[in-house]
């Protein structure tokens, strides 16, 4: 059954979310254990360790939320990204997903893939994920719990940890320097962070509207003397990603999602440097992919 973790410290909420995050470990090590390695691979280690972490907030509805579901499904099954975790060292990768909003949700808690049998087994796995949902999009608190929480149950050592973030805005619980500083403190761990910012044609620039989230002494939007409000994959490129070789690939809407999360497991498994595509959603010649 899903669990979640609170990302809201209420003292009352304490012992349910010590008990999550031991079911967490417990689920883990259960998940790598089912996942069918030799005894042999399982000295070899992982490569690497992956957490996709999905956005669910508002702006995300029923069809938004398959076509991220598929798009990931569809990403696992595709034979470059199917060769990229088995043409590399024997032990495969570690995978886990997370839904998040105002709160996180282990959606797949830690998984070892090995082969293309285990790439399946994981596809269908998401594609029959019950759907997560909230209202904001808190990327600085998601960014802290992945430091805090999640990845210190990480149930193997891996030379590489990857966050894959992706989500379609800003975040609106908190001022960017907050989202900033909570990526710095995570890349600081030797974590990379990588972007994957959904942009919708004809949705608002960044800042024109963005839906912003009562309270937590958020600083004021600020508006540009020339009137030209920074694109969703800038807000990524600036206050997003982090860590060695860190970039930010968009998706071209929804219905693109699937060929940029596919795009982006090859990179991120096999370590590979990024090529830059010749424009973004909105059509102008600038670099979709920017390391930081």
């Amino acid at each position: 059954m899903p669990f979640s973790i609170a990302i809201r410290p209420r003292p009352a909420r304490r012992m349910v979310a010590v008990g999550s995050l031991i079911l967490a470990a417990t689920l883990a090590f259960a998940g790598v254990a089912r996942s069918g390695a030799t005894a042999g691979s399982i000295e070899a280690g992982p490569s690497m360790a992956l957490v996709v972490a999905v956005d669910v907030s508002q702006s995300v509805d029923e069809v938004r939320y398959r076509l991220q579901m598929d798009g990931i499904a569809r990403a696992l099954e595709d034979p470059a990204v199917v060769d990229a975790i088995t043409g590399g060292r024997v032990g495969g990768i570690l995978f886990a997903m997370v839904a998040w909003a105002e709160r996180i949700d282990i959606a797949v808690p830690w998984v070892r893939i090995q082969s293309l049998d285990d790439a399946r087994a994981l596809a269908e796995r998401v594609r029959k994920l019950p759907r997560y949902s909230g209202e904001f999009t808190c990327v600085a608190r998601m960014l802290r719990n992945m430091k805090d929480s999640f990845l210190p149950l990480l149930p193997l050592r891996a030379p590489r940890v990857v966050v894959d973030v992706s989500g379609d805005g800003i975040d609106n619980c908190g001022s960017s320097t907050d989202t900033a500083a909570a990526r710095d403190r995570l890349a600081e761990t030797g974590v990379t962070i990588n972007g994957l910012p959904i942009i919708e044609i004809g949705q608002p620039l960044v800042g024109s509207s963005a839906y912003r989230a009562p309270g937590n002494n958020m600083d004021p939007l600020q508006h540009p003397a020339d009137g030209k409000y920074p694109t969703l994959d800038d807000w990524y490129r600036k206050n997003v990603i982090g860590g060695d070789a860190a970039f930010v690939l968009p998706a071209n809407g929804y219905e693109d999602f699937g060929r940029a999360m596919r795009q982006k497991f090859v990179i991120e498994i096999s370590g590979t440097r990024p090529r830059p595509p010749l424009q973004t959603a909105a059509g102008r010649s600038r670099p979709s992919i920017g390391r930081r």
